[in-house]
């Protein structure tokens, strides 16, 4: 990419894209576009086209998405289906036809199998059954997958597709109806501290172990991997390769934010896949490895959520 590249960060303002547009800043990119919400919605087929007629990007990071934890995912499947395909098919095949340079497809880990060998490799793919609670969202991330790989087969295009692991950072998502598990227990803790609450109840055993990457790292994968030549037609993991259980989350969020009560978990309540450790060799082979630690991570979030969050 050159520096005066014109590049279209759809989902600007979300955690996995205000992260790029300030990694693409930083290095110097200074031709980006983007569109809030307001001002162009992606699941309208004509609207999307008409801003690729308009604006003719080069290259497209395709960030938007409707995203959540367990209770979203499981409680609006219709709408995490519908919205995520819409939005990836317009944007894909406006791509091709405005002859766009290089597209990248942002998915995440949920694509693979429940009972996915760990660490979780590129090659899973599609190898048993989804978990059932992501089921739409998975299925939809699967299809773009196999959209920019088929259009990369039939047409000649480049469009690259990364999975990102659980991901977490400034801008993150704070509803706890909505919420991943890191910011949830981070919102909890923080607002059980300042009531001078006994406890904090969390969902689940605290046994499952999953894989945390800050924001600002997935970002600098992301442009790396747009920055790269070399052309890829399989999907790429980004990820830490380390893992830590819920309960040890907890307990690290718990003495970061400084809650002194106890933690309990209401294990009545859906753990979701026990095991979530994705493999990164092949972006690691690429040159490419996380810098912040987990405990740095949470930190720097902490203190961001203090500032911009009430």
């Amino acid at each position: 990419m050159d520096k005066n590249s014109k590049i279209y960060i759809a989902g600007h303002r979300g955690l996995v894209g205000s992260a790029i547009v300030a990694n693409l800043k930083a290095k110097g990119y200074h031709n980006l576009v983007y569109r809030t919400h307001e001002e162009l919605d992606l699941i309208t087929q004509q609207d999307v086209a008409d801003f690729f007629e308009k604006e003719k990007p080069e290259y497209v990071i395709l960030a938007a998405a409707k995203v959540g934890g367990i209770i979203a995912n499981n409680t609006y499947r219709a709408e995490f289906i519908y919205e995520n395909l819409q939005v990836q098919n317009n944007v894909i095949h406006q791509s091709y036809l405005h002859n766009v340079k290089k597209l990248l497809f942002l998915g995440s880990t949920c694509i693979y199998p429940k009972y996915c060998p760990q660490p979780m490799s590129e090659e899973s793919l599609l190898t048993s059954e989804l978990e059932y609670t992501n089921e739409p969202y998975a299925i939809a991330k699967i299809a773009g997958i196999k959209m920019c790989e088929s259009y990369n087969i039939q047409y000649g295009t480049n469009f690259i597709s990364v999975m990102p692991t659980n991901l977490y950072g400034k801008n993150d998502n704070f509803d706890l109806e909505t919420s991943h598990v890191l910011p949830a227990l981070l919102r909890k803790m923080h607002e059980a501290k300042v009531a001078n609450k006994p406890h904090v109840e969390i969902w689940g055993s605290g046994s499952p172990r999953r894989e945390f990457m800050y924001n600002e790292d997935m970002a600098d994968a992301c442009v790396f991997l747009l920055e790269k030549k070399e052309r890829q037609n399989t999907h790429i993991n980004i990820g830490t390769g380390v893992d830590i259980s819920i309960k040890e989350l907890a307990l690290l969020i718990k003495k970061i934010v400084g809650f002194k009560g106890e933690l309990k978990f209401d294990t009545s309540k859906p753990d979701g896949t026990l095991l979530k450790l994705t493999n990164p060799s092949k972006l690691h082979a690429l040159g490419w490895k996380h810098k912040v630690g987990l405990e740095e991570g949470v930190e720097r979030v902490y203190h961001w959520y203090l500032e911009n969050v009430k």
